[in-house]
């Protein structure tokens, strides 16, 4: 994404969002591990000098505990959007194939119930496939249990 999509994409934004995206961008990066391995290089280092005292494992615990309670929320956001935002092309590819089963739009929606009822069709579909002197075709779950109950009609009547 160029600056300028950024830019505007996160003018739409609130400032928190601004601020938890700008955040999320910057420790990924390697100037932000190269600071942090900075940080416990000091950090040991000043040890002789503070007698490796308690005082000096709070410091270091205290400031590991802070980051790594906001990073858990920071890396969750980013996996929530980063997977809404994956969801949504996929979404965009089902809507679009002609052929393709609209049941999987908004999939992840469903119930764990509902998607192990469409785990098992796909299952099926799988099972059916390697069956299938013609592999590499794709089939929609209705086709493939159309094409199967035919096969088996067609077996039974030989």
């Amino acid at each position: 994404m160029s600056d300028e999509q950024r830019h505007s994409t996160e003018s739409r934004s609130g400032p928190l969002s601004r601020l938890a995206g700008w955040v999320s961008e910057k420790t990924g990066s390697s100037a932000a591990f190269a600071l942090a391995a900075g940080v416990i290089v000091v950090w040991l280092v000043t040890g002789p000098i503070f007698h490796f005292g308690d005082t000096w494992q709070l410091v270091i615990n205290t400031a590991t505990t802070i980051v790594t309670f906001l990073m858990v929320f920071l890396i969750q956001r980013s996996q929530n959007k980063s997977a809404l935002a994956v969801q949504l092309k996929l979404n965009e590819i089902v809507a679009a194939l002609d052929g393709a089963s609209n049941r999987l739009i908004s999939v992840e929606d469903l119930s764990e119930e509902e998607l192990n009822v469409l785990y098992t069709h796909y299952q099926r579909l799988a099972e059916m496939s390697k069956r299938d002197s013609r592999i590499t075709q794709s089939h929609s779950i209705d086709e493939a249990e159309a094409r199967h109950a035919r096969k088996l009609r067609h077996r039974k009547g030989s």
